[in-house]
């Protein structure tokens, strides 16, 4: 397995699998000396170890920006870098950040007893890190949830219920990827492109049409390595549960990208000292690791104010001056009780209209871009690009009508585009409001209906792959 993932990732680059198993050996051999070493000197190990890794990937992933800024301060012409990010860095350089420092609390008797490791093998440890399915685009896995696996002798037994259920989630994963994600990634890259040429009703269309776009990419990986992960007989953690379901933003972080999150908190906030050091100091931790995550999501001034936006509604949903109901907590920062509850759809719908304004700063290239895309939301505008923007959409669904059209009824061309965009959101909408890909597997239809649908969309999604997209999060 090992061997396999090593060779699928040098499909990337050789160098980037060079990369990968030199960081392996140094952490592996930092993680024994923290074992071996006293109290006093493994703690020392272990801070070097977390430099060594934030300095890996700080080098080939904010070089350049640190760089950039720092000439354009300057006021010098900015150099050439030409440093290639390897890709997944940052998820596997978080996850063996998370496993020096459970190494490190496992001596001091500060873990969970079912989250303890004992004495680990370099294989298995190589395992953790390589694991295909996850090291390009997370999850961002425990320690101790891949390896307890791995040490079980019944998961390399075959079983025909997890391959059905890794198989159903798979096609269900591509199908939301191919289908609807990369079809609406044409329309959010040029409108994203052609911001200033915009107006308010096809600005808007095409935000909504991002925030869908990246529903569909991620959570659409995130199904199909589950998918393949069950059928080897491992089981992943949640890393996407219908964040557009959420009815307050930190509900919806408690949704999407669950295990960066978690490690948010398990290694940042927590050590931060959480919410135990008053409401000031909590306040900061929040903002604290929303920013971080925005950073870590890019190197750029967009990726940072999405984060702090993040962030400061967290805070907001933490002060108790309104709540949602069903989401009421028992201490707020300011208050035992919320000051006003709001009904779960009103929630829904806010948290929605949030994410949505944040996305302006995570897809705009850069900070000139993200503010005019705002001018263009608040000041009423038509100048007609709508035509323009739902003509992206000539994909193979179209071809019949449109080739039709253009013969009979050309006037009737730009009409159809038009049709298509909308009932690609009105899909979207219904698929995100149904039940998700999990919800589904767990109710085992077994119906001849069910397996024929099935069969239809994974033929289907098949046929499209000639037009696939990378998937979003390969790039952070």
């Amino acid at each position: 397995m090992i061997s396999a993932s090593l060779i699928l990732y040098g499909f990337f680059s050789i160098e980037f699998v060079v990369i990968l198993l030199l960081s392996c050996l140094v952490n592996f051999g930092i993680s024994k000396a923290i074992g071996d070493l006293p109290e006093g000197k493994s703690g020392l190990i272990h801070k070097f170890g977390i430099i060594l890794n934030i300095a890996l990937l700080g080098y080939f992933k904010y070089t350049g920006f640190f760089v950039s800024n720092i000439f354009s301060v300057m006021g010098k012409e900015i150099p050439e870098l030409n440093i290639i990010m390897p890709v997944g860095i940052s998820f596997y350089v978080f996850s063996q950040i998370a496993f020096i420092t459970d190494i490190k609390r496992e001596k001091e008797n500060k873990i969970k007893d079912a989250e303890k490791l004992g004495n680990i093998s370099f294989t298995e440890y190589l395992f953790y890190i390589t694991y295909f399915p996850k090291i390009v685009q997370g999850p961002i896995a425990l320690p101790y949830e891949i390896i307890t696996q791995v040490r079980d002798r019944n998961r390399r037994i075959l079983k025909a219920e997890n391959f059905r259920n890794g198989i159903e989630l798979f096609v269900i994963g591509l199908s939301k990827k191919v289908l609807l994600g990369d079809n609406l990634a044409k329309i959010a890259d040029y409108g994203f492109k052609y911001t200033y040429y915009m107006d308010t009703l096809t600005g808007s269309l095409v935000l909504i049409s991002y925030a869908f776009q990246l529903y569909f990419d991620f959570s659409g990986y995130c199904d199909m390595a589950e998918g393949v992960s069950l059928m080897l007989g491992i089981e992943l953690p949640r890393n996407f549960n219908s964040p557009y379901k959420a009815i307050s933003v930190r509900n919806l972080w408690q949704r999407w990208h669950m295990t960066l999150t978690r490690f948010f908190v398990r290694y940042v906030y927590i050590p931060l000292g959480g919410s135990r050091k008053g409401n000031l100091r909590t306040a900061v931790n929040v903002l604290t690791i929303f920013i971080l995550s925005g950073f870590w999501h890019g190197a750029g001034w967009t990726y940072i104010c999405w984060g702090l936006i993040m962030g400061i509604v967290v805070v907001w949903d933490d002060l108790g001056i309104m709540a949602v109901k069903g989401d009421v907590k028992n201490h707020y920062l300011l208050r035992e009780k919320p000051l006003l509850i709001i009904p779960q759809k009103l929630g829904q719908i806010l948290t929605f209209i949030m994410f949505l304004i944040s996305l302006i700063f995570f897809r705009s290239k850069d900070m000139t871009y993200a503010l005019q895309y705002f001018k263009q939301l608040v000041i009423p505008t038509w100048p007609g690009f709508m035509y323009k923007t739902s003509a992206m959409l000539d994909i193979s669904e179209n071809y019949l009508v449109i080739t039709a059209a253009n013969m009979y009824a050309k006037q009737y061309t730009n009409i159809i585009y038009l049709i298509s965009w909308i009932i690609l959101l009105v899909i979207s909408v219904i698929v995100i409001r149904a039940k998700n890909a999990h919800e589904i597997i767990s109710e085992k239809n077994n119906s001849g209906r069910h397996l024929v649908f099935l069969v239809f969309i994974f033929l289907w999604s098949f046929i499209s792959l000639s037009q696939v997209s990378t998937f979003i999060y390969f790039q952070f």
